[in-house]
């Protein structure tokens, strides 16, 4: 099992949403987030002020898939989530050692 945590911009939202929904996914975690990369956050004018907007507002959405499932998950987030644009984001994954549900007590991929 495998966990993907992506950061993406808050208006790809939906679409990441829908093409994960597409290739099987059937749940997800999202989180509002703030952050930044290369592009450093930026500046804005408010009452006649300059300020400098440092953390920018970002989405992340946190998907746990069985092994097989990674690769196309993968590719969906990745072309949901693309405007070629700087800031588009990062995608993270991480294995998960131990799944379970807490209702039922079931483990691991039947827990998914």
């Amino acid at each position: 099992m495998k966990k993907i945590e992506a950061v993406i911009k808050p208006f790809k939202l939906d679409e990441v949403r829908e093409a994960l929904s597409d290739v099987g996914v059937s749940g997800l975690t999202v989180t509002e987030v703030k952050g930044f990369g290369r592009q450093k956050g930026h500046t804005e004018l408010y009452r006649g002020a300059e300020y400098v907007v440092d953390f920018l507002p970002k989405i992340k959405v946190e998907v746990v898939v069985a092994g097989e499932l990674l690769d196309v998950a993968v590719e969906a987030i990745i072309k949901a989530a693309h405007t070629g644009k700087i800031g588009d984001g990062k995608i993270f994954v991480s294995s998960i050692e131990h799944v379970i549900r807490i209702r039922t007590g079931e483990t691991n991929e039947a827990a998914l």
